[in-house]
Parts: C-alpha cells; sequence; structure tokens
C-alpha cells in the first residue's frame, strides 16, 4: 500500500481548496496511476495545493491530479480554459439551443442563418460554420453537473481557437447563430472551422472590363 492524495468530500467546479479538504488515503500499489499524488512524492501536497480551484467536480475519496486543478489569481472561467484557447458568448434564445438541453461541457455545432431579400423575394440561408465545439458556460453557470434537465439561458460562452473566435464575431455581426447539440458518440471527432474561400475574376465583355469578386 502507498498513501496518496483524494478529496476529503465532495467540491464542486470552481471550489477553492481550503485545510481539511484533501487527505492521505493508503492505496494499492498495483493500482497506481502515474498522476496520482503520493506521499512519497510530494509530502507538502495539503499544504501546497491549498486555494488550488477544482477544474472538475470530486466526489469524496476520489484520487487527487494535477490536471483536475488549476492555481490562478484570474476568475474561474479563464483558469479553465486551456492554454491557447479563448471564450466569447453568443445569445441564444430556448428555440436556437436545443430547447435549454445544452448545458456546460456540451459539444455543439455552430450554424448561422443569413436573411437575404433578393429582388421582391426573402430567403434565408443557412451554413454550418464550426463543428464540435465545447460549451464553457450557459449565462453564469460552468458548473458540469447536470442536477437540471434543462438551461434556458440567453448567452452561451464557447471554447473557441483565436480564429473560431474570429469566425463567431463575424457570423453575429452578419447573420443569427443556433446551436446544434451533438451526441457524445461524436465528442472525440476533430473541431474543425469552414471558411469560404474567395476571388477576383476579370470578365472582358464588348470591350469593356469588369471585375467580379467570387465566393
Amino acid at each position: 500500500m502507498e498513501e496518496i492524495l483524494v478529496a476529503a468530500e465532495d467540491l464542486a467546479q470552481g471550489q477553492a481548496i481550503a485545510k481539511g479538504k484533501l487527505r492521505w488515503q493508503p492505496w494499492p500499489q498495483g493500482s497506481l496511476h502515474p498522476n496520482f499524488i503520493s506521499r512519497q512524492a510530494k509530502p507538502d501536497a495539503l499544504a501546497s495545493l491549498e486555494g488550488a480551484l477544482v477544474r472538475n467536480s470530486l466526489v469524496s475519496g476520489e484520487p487527487i491530479r494535477e490536471d483536475k486543478l488549476v492555481r490562478s489569481s484570474s476568475g474561474l472561467l479563464s483558469a479553465l480554459l486551456p492554454a491557447g484557447k479563448r471564450a466569447i458568448a453568443i445569445r441564444v434564445s430556448a428555440e436556437s439551443t436545443a430547447g435549454g438541453f445544452i448545458l456546460p461541457n456540451d459539444r455543439v455545432d455552430v450554424i448561422q442563418t443569413i436573411a437575404r431579400q433578393p429582388g421582391n423575394q426573402s430567403e434565408n440561408l443557412t451554413r454550418t460554420v464550426l463543428n464540435n465545439i465545447r460549451v464553457l458556460a450557459v449565462d453564469q453557470r460552468a458548473d458540469d453537473t447536470k442536477r437540471d434537465a434543462a438551461v434556458v439561458g440567453k448567452t452561451v460562452t464557447l471554447e473557441l481557437s483565436p480564429a473560431q473566435a474570429e469566425v463567431i464575431a463575424s457570423g453575429q455581426a452578419t447573420g443569427a447563430l443556433s446551436l446544434a447539440l451533438r451526441s457524445v458518440v461524436d465528442a472525440d471527432e476533430i473541431a474543425v472551422e469552414r471558411r469560404e474561400v474567395g476571388g477576383v475574376v476579370r470578365i472582358l465583355r464588348a470591350g469593356r472590363s469588369e471585375i467580379v469578386r467570387t465566393q
């Protein structure tokens, strides 16, 4: 047996580690995971981890791993963001968020709808601009526990790369955005962004030159 660090009680996402929240627990050496914090390797862990924030909810007796905690003096959401990622919020309604069943840590596709009026007719153009995007928060809620069946919020915050953040900002400015909830089976699919490629064509007609931009 070897002593490892475990949660002394249930710890919610974003909760700060205070004295008495963690404890040492004997654990079979044959079942030790390399990411577990052992007393032999880090005897001062109880003191050094005080003040760290819980990245994901922990249950009493669950082994503590470094990737489950984050040390930060900033707000919770910035502490939860992986390196190189950005958080951006979009305006939503129950209709545009699968009836409110989209919750933090779900995966979604982002769909843009643009209303156009060519001539005397009106039409709506719809396209998927981003795939497999992680939801960070709904309104001010970033807890991934699903105690409620649905959460109808006014904003949803997404985890994006800098390039994807530009796509979302442009999409909100030119149309309405909706979120399509993805199955957990597709969660490992690589997130992609769809970019339109444009060009310039010079047209010569009856001795006149005209430049047309294409998409």
